[in-house]
């Protein structure tokens, strides 16, 4: 069987999308050929697989697995590239309303060519010395360090992550260096289990780590962020320093390639 497929990246995170409205080209239980696929050897290659499907309510339903072959919780990246995607097939056009894992997202397309995503709502911090925790869709541990180029990114995350404390439901840990008025961030990744180049739902995490960590003032505020795929940004409301509202994750979704997988 060919399995039509697009290849899209978002600062380096990149997905294998299917349109799986008309016809079930995979399988969600068939974790072998959804290893296969994002095999970077053996098959096409990406961080993960999206299949976009046909919802009720909504205009489309957004099922991501991790390139362990297992479904996993929100993928900031993945839904500003499912946007992008289902523009090119006309699956909805101008605002998105869709359904993940973690519930209903809205995103559009901007003026300069990114995408926006509306994460949910954050209201559940955990603090220690010079780290924070954190869920924006998917489980976060965020840690301050002085200069990125010091980190060995895949050990130390590999370290925390299979930590007593995380290594039963894991946790994606992200390392961020302040840098001015701006952050860099590098992300180990569970399910992935190595360092991607970026991560949607960890600079979201981290941009709000940000905030408290620098002590800034309740309201509006966008916070820029650098990683090694790319430039994203982080808008939100802070309603409390520990209350964050109408968040948005922004950058581009870019096509990479369409073809057929045969399997």
């Amino acid at each position: 069987m060919n399995i039509p497929f697009t290849k899209y990246q978002g600062t380096g995170n990149d997905f294998v999308l299917i349109d799986q409205r008309e016809h079930v080209y995979v399988d969600q239980n068939d974790i072998k050929t959804i290893q296969r696929i994002c095999d970077r050897k053996f098959g096409i290659g990406a961080d993960g697989l999206i299949l976009l499907e046909n919802h009720s309510l909504h205009d489309y339903e957004m099922i991501y697995f991790n390139a362990d072959g297992r479904t996993s919780s929100m993928c900031g990246n993945g839904g500003r590239c499912i946007t992008a995607f289902a523009s090119q097939i006309g699956a909805a056009t101008g605002e998105n309303t869709f359904m993940a894992i973690d519930g209903i997202h809205l995103s559009k397309h901007n003026k300069d060519g990114s995408v926006s995503l509306k994460m949910n709502n954050v209201n559940d911090i955990h603090s220690g010395d010079g780290y924070f925790i954190l869920d924006t869709g998917s489980p976060h541990y965020i840690i301050f360090v002085e200069d990125l180029d010091d980190i060995d990114i895949k050990s130390q995350g590999e370290a925390i992550r299979y930590s007593d404390e995380f290594k039963e439901k894991g946790i994606n840990v992200n390392f961020v260096e302040i840098q001015d008025d701006k952050i860099a961030v590098a992300t180990y990744e569970r399910g992935v289990e190595d360092e991607t180049l970026s991560c949607g739902t960890g600079v979201t995490a981290a941009a709000i780590a940000y905030f408290i960590y620098t002590k800034k003032k309740i309201g509006e505020h966008r916070i820029d962020i650098s990683t090694k795929g790319g430039d994203l940004a982080v808008s939100f409301h802070a309603k409390t320093e520990m209350v964050f509202e109408n968040i948005w994750l922004i950058g581009k979704a870019t096509k990479v390639f369409s073809g057929e997988y045969l399997v």
